[in-house]
C-alpha cells in the first residue's frame, strides 16, 4: 500500500499517498513530465482531488502525487499538542525525502494546505519549483468568525441527533462555500464529513482544529523567504478570509521570482478547487502559470544527503527565520521538532484533544449498519421548525399541530 512511514520518539504518523501513474506508486512516474505535488482542502482528503486527477490538461501533461494529511483520508497519525504547519511541512518534506521526489510544482488548497506549502518553501525551497495557493488564508482565524468555528466544530462534534448533526455540517459548508451550493454538491460533502468526521470520530476534529485555530502568523521576514514563482487564486466572495488577505499577501512575497501573481475568481468563496463552477477555472490558471515556467524533469534519484542532514538543513533555515538558534539543535528525525507551538498552547491543544476523545466511542452515529450515512441531505424532511431555507427561516410544517 503507499504510504510513508515517519516515526520517532512518541510521535508517529503514516501519510496515505495517491499517484497518477499506471502502478499508483511515484517509482512508474515518466521522467519526462514535471511533478506535481497537490494538497488537499481541510476537513476533506485526497479523493476531493478527483477534479484535478481527472482533468487531462494535467493528467497527460504532468506526475501528480496527493497526500493525505494527518487526521485525513487514509493517513494514520498519534496526535501531538506540538503539531502545527511547520510540523506539517516537515512530515511532507519527510515524504519527498523517502520517495526521492525530485523537486516539484506545489498545489494548494485552503487553510491547512496553503499554510503547508508556504513553509514548505520556505524550509526547503530546493524541494519546490513553484507554489500555488488558492483560498489565500488570512494569517490567523479572524476574531470576527473564530468563536462561530468554534462553536460549529462544537456542535459537529457533540451532535445528539441526525436533524443536528445535517443542520451543523449545512452551515460549516455555508461558512465555507457560501449559501448558494448545489444541492447534489452539499449533500456528497455532508455524507462525507458523516462518514469521515461523525461524533464518534470527534478527537479527528479536535486535531484538524487544533492546526486551524491556534495558527501563528507568518512574519514578513518569513515571507521573504520565498524565492519561488508564486501564483495565488481567489475568490472575490470569499467570506472567512476575505481577498484583503491576498492582496496583502502578494505585497509580502517580495522575493518572489516574477513577482507574486493573483488571479481572482468572479463570485468565488471558498472549496474553489472542489465545486464544479470553479474547479476547471483553476486548473486552467494553473496550467497557463506553469505553461511560462521552465521545463522541469522527473528522475528519481538518491537523495544526495541523508534524511539527518537533509531535515538539518530545514531547521538550520527555521531556526534563522525565527530568530532562535536553539532550533537548529533539535532532533532532526522528527517532524515536531520544527513546531512553533508555544508550551502552554501546546498543553491547551493535548487537552483539547482528550477532552473530544472522552467518551467518544459512545457517542451518536449518523451511520447505518453498512458504515454509510443513513439518508442524503436532501432526503429529509422539512417540516420541522428546526428546519431553515437558505437564509435560515424557518417555519411550523402542515403536519405540525398545535396542542390546546
Amino acid at each position: 500500500m503507499p504510504y510513508v512511514d515517519i516515526a520517532q520518539g512518541n510521535d508517529f504518523a503514516s501519510l496515505w499517498y495517491m499517484t497518477n501513474s499506471p502502478t499508483g506508486h511515484v517509482s512508474s512516474f515518466d521522467p519526462d513530465k514535471p511533478t506535481v505535488i497537490l494538497l488537499h482542502p481541510f476537513f476533506l482528503d485526497t479523493t476531493w482531488l478527483d477534479t484535478q486527477f481527472g482533468d487531462p490538461r494535467l493528467d497527460e501533461d504532468y506526475n501528480l502525487i496527493a497526500f493525505d494529511q494527518r487526521a485525513s483520508g487514509r493517513t494514520l497519525s498519534r496526535p501531538n499538542g506540538k503539531q502545527d504547519a511547520w510540523t506539517d511541512a516537515a512530515d511532507l518534506a519527510f515524504a519527498c525525502h523517502a520517495l526521492w521526489l525530485p523537486p516539484a510544482h506545489v498545489w494548494a488548497s485552503e487553510t491547512t494546505g496553503a499554510n503547508m506549502a508556504i513553509r514548505l518553501a520556505a524550509l526547503f525551497p530546493h524541494m519546490v519549483l513553484s507554489l500555488t495557493m488558492l483560498s489565500v488564508p488570512s494569517p490567523t482565524e479572524l476574531e470576527i468568525y473564530f468563536h462561530t468555528c468554534d462553536e460549529l466544530l462544537h456542535m459537529w462534534a457533540h451532535a445528539e441527533d441526525l436533524d443536528t448533526l445535517e443542520f451543523t455540517l449545512m452551515q460549516v459548508i455555508s461558512h465555507i462555500a457560501g449559501p448558494d451550493v448545489d444541492s447534489d454538491m452539499a449533500d456528497e460533502v455532508i455524507g462525507y464529513f458523516e462518514t469521515a468526521y461523525p461524533p464518534f470520530n470527534r478527537h479527528k476534529l479536535a486535531q484538524i482544529g487544533n492546526v486551524l485555530m491556534n495558527r501563528v502568523a507568518l512574519t514578513k521576514k518569513e515571507l521573504a523567504a520565498i524565492r519561488q514563482p508564486c501564483l495565488l487564486i481567489h475568490g472575490d466572495k470569499n467570506q472567512i478570509h476575505p481577498i484583503e488577505h491576498a492582496y496583502n499577501m502578494v505585497s509580502d512575497l517580495v522575493n518572489a521570482k516574477g513577482g507574486a501573481k493573483l488571479y481572482t475568481i468572479k463570485g468565488g468563496q471558498g472549496y474553489i478547487s472542489v465545486l464544479p463552477t470553479t474547479a476547471s477555472v483553476c486548473n486552467r490558471v494553473f496550467l497557463q502559470f506553469l505553461s511560462r515556467l521552465p521545463e522541469a524533469r522527473s528522475e528519481l534519484r538518491p537523495p544526495r544527503d541523508s534524511l539527518e542532514v537533509y531535515i538539518s538543513h530545514g531547521l538550520a533555515i527555521l531556526a534563522e527565520l525565527a530568530g532562535d538558534a536553539t532550533i537548529a539543535g533539535r532532533d532532526p528525525l522528527s517532524p515536531m521538532s520544527f513546531s512553533r507551538i508555544a508550551p502552554h498552547v501546546q498543553q491547551l491543544q493535548v487537552e483539547n484533544y482528550m477532552a473530544a476523545a472522552r467518551e467518544a466511542k459512545q457517542a451518536f452515529s449518523p451511520l447505518g449498519t453498512d458504515g454509510r450515512p443513513m439518508r442524503k441531505y436532501s432526503e429529509r424532511k422539512l417540516d420541522h421548525w428546526f428546519q431553515g431555507d437558505r437564509c435560515w427561516m424557518s417555519c411550523i410544517g402542515k403536519q405540525a399541530q398545535l396542542l390546546e
